[in-house]
């Protein structure tokens, strides 16, 4: 029989008085990823096992921090009932604890409050202790009778006790495997310099968004943008220069388009912008307003002008369709005289700009 799921706090007044800094127990439970009292599976068998050991009527295996104590394991035999109410105090005092032993005899009156609709007794626990000897929490048994421990039982307990810690550090060598292949993940996906999505990105938002387009019959547009001139930034005034020229147009750029559009890197310095459920005739304000933006702006290394080539998605086409029509009118306009915006096309006689092969 499960115990019902409890989130007991400290009385307000023992935390209206602590000054406000954080708690290291609560950061400590976090990297384990220990963070509320949502129900888990593992711990409820840990908590059964410990029911089985202790020979009890109910056992908990808890987490405390400075103002919180969660239940994350529970365990009740059947017939002890399940109808717990959240104490107002604490459940386990932690200044009772003796590294490794197993403590008896107590009198504490958040347990009590816990388990009297089940006319049970806190009967004894078992610290769940940091390598260094921090409480982090312990395993409570409840019974209505006091509990008589075997020395086998006590060495089962303890030994369970390792165990929990040692899932605990298991847990936190996996959260953070988990955080590094995340971040690898995104990396892979991110232009190092600028922060926007990179080429790769790209191609698979792009997919995405046509996939959508087909699903919905909306139109999708690409812009690709040149910063003209740019090469003279990095003969004048260094790569370095180059780099913070980069990141300051990425930033202006992506200021000037709506959440949902798409702003990644595409190259050098060329970027591209993905237009989802916008016409070719919306994609040319946006593509002007962009371009005036640019002009507009004092960059740290001077004036800058960006040319920029337009294409819709044929639904009879693909995204390399898209993209290169795109590229024949950033090739345009730059062609052109540079500093303006040029629908792309691929075949001489489409006036639309659609992207057909």
């Amino acid at each position: 029989m499960m115990v019902a799921t409890t989130q007991i706090r400290q009385p307000p007044e023992l935390r209206d008085s602590a000054p406000a800094r954080q708690d290291p127990r609560a950061t400590r439970l976090a990297q384990y990823g220990l963070s509320d009292d949502t129900p888990d599976p593992a711990f409820d068998e840990l908590a059964c096992l410990a029911g089985y050991i202790g020979e009890c009527a109910a056992a908990l295996i808890c987490f405390f921090t400075a103002e919180d104590q969660w239940i994350k394991g529970r365990w009740a035999r059947r017939g002890a009932g399940c109808r717990l109410q959240p104490p107002a105090t604490p459940l386990y005092d932690i200044s009772l604890h003796q590294p490794g032993e197993i403590l008896t005899g107590l009198a504490v009156d958040g347990a009590a409050q816990l388990f009297a609709p089940m006319k049970l007794n806190l009967q004894a626990a078992m610290p769940l202790c940091a390598p260094d000897g921090e409480v982090l929490g312990a395993i409570l048994l409840a019974d209505r009778q006091p509990l008589k421990l075997h020395p086998r039982q006590s060495r089962a307990l303890k030994l369970l006790a390792a165990q929990i810690l040692e899932q605990l550090e298991l847990r936190r060598t996996l959260l953070g495997l988990s955080q590094a292949n995340g971040w690898l993940a995104q990396q892979a996906v991110t232009d190092f310099l600028t922060a926007t999505p990179n080429r790769r990105a790209l191609d698979k938002r792009l997919d995405m968004e046509i996939a959508r387009a087909g699903r919905t019959g909306d139109p999708l547009c690409l812009l690709l943008l040149d910063i003209d001139h740019f090469k003279a930034v990095n003969d004048e005034f260094g790569h370095q220069a180059g780099d913070t020229t980069l990141q300051e147009v990425a930033r202006t750029l992506q200021a000037g388009l709506r959440p949902y559009d798409f702003l990644a890197r595409y190259g050098g310095e060329e970027f591209a912008v993905l237009l989802p459920a916008t016409n070719l005739a919306d994609a040319l304000v946006v593509a002007e307003r962009l371009r005036a933006t640019i002009a507009g702006t004092g960059f740290t290394y001077g004036r800058l002008t960006i040319s920029i080539g337009v294409s819709r998605l044929d639904p009879a086409s693909g995204a390399q369709a898209l993209t290169m029509a795109a590229d024949n009118g950033l090739y345009r306009a730059k062609a052109a005289g540079r500093n303006r915006v040029l629908i792309g096309k691929l075949n001489p006689g489409d006036p639309s700009g659609s992207a057909r092969l």
